[in-house]
């Protein structure tokens, strides 16, 4: 059976976009059939992440009725499959964000599993997405500016009688200044997926257009991602066996 998932943060610059595009690089590396939805319609940047900026057919012709949502998927070279909105100032004024509910058993139809880049924070973009899904995943940063809208996505959540599966930390430095996974988890009441490691190569990435978990399939966020798809999976995976040789490194040296 198919599965919505929706990527939401509380603020945006966390890490929400990137965080969808490598899950579901990383659950189509372990031989799923994932389709990733912009869902920002607003300031839309999956097709930007994957060089698919202006496609004929959009998310936003489905909502306006003008295509069916098998029209608007394409599929990245890795098998990854996408559907990106359109970057349009014009656009703005016509989307129709609410519609996407109503075409959830539509886009079960066109993957195992589905996941939602939403736009963040609390408006009705970032609504809209939150009432289509089965399973919610928060993105946020290990301070308390970002932990705090994290919190106020969870209360409005609750209010909806949606539960968060998990968070997933991002831009983690592991310095004395971040908070803990433990306290996250405290603080937010939700259990902690995984944390993302600051990395260059996620920007490297970026410039390439492709997913990090592509581009950098053996770097530490790369393996990151991979152990949170795996266990949302529930299949094995031992990022240990995964991980650069200690030659590769010195000849990379």
């Amino acid at each position: 059976m198919s599965k919505i998932i929706v990527i939401t943060s509380g603020k945006g610059g966390v890490g929400k976009t990137t965080t969808a595009i490598n899950l579901g690089a990383a659950m189509n590396y372990f031989g799923k059939d994932v389709l990733v939805i912009d869902g920002n319609l607003s300031t839309p940047n999956v097709g930007i992440h994957l060089n698919s900026p202006e496609v004929p057919i959009n998310l936003n012709h489905v909502l306006s009725k003008k295509a069916d949502p098998d029209e608007a998927v394409y599929e990245h070279d890795s098998g990854l499959k996408i559907m990106p909105s359109s970057l349009s100032i014009k656009e703005l004024k016509k989307m129709k964000p609410e519609r996407l509910k109503e075409l959830k058993e539509d886009f079960k139809k066109l993957g195992e599993y589905i996941i939602i880049d939403s736009a963040a924070g609390l408006g009705k973009e970032a609504i809209s997405a939150m009432e289509t899904a089965d399973e919610i995943i928060l993105v946020t940063n290990p301070e308390m500016p970002a932990i705090t809208d994290a919190l106020k996505t969870i209360k409005l959540l609750e209010e909806m009688k949606k539960e968060v599966a998990g968070v997933i930390v991002t831009r983690v430095r592991r310095n004395k200044s971040e908070m803990t996974p433990d306290v996250v988890k405290d603080m937010l009441e939700a259990p902690v997926l995984g944390s993302i490691p600051e990395d260059k190569c996620a920007q490297e990435a970026l410039s390439l257009k492709n997913a990090l978990v592509h581009t950098h399939p053996r770097s530490k966020p790369a393996r990151a991602y991979k152990e949170i798809a795996a266990k949302i999976l529930e299949v094995d995976y031992d990022s240990s066996k995964d991980s650069p040789s200690i030659w590769r490194f010195f000849f990379r040296r």
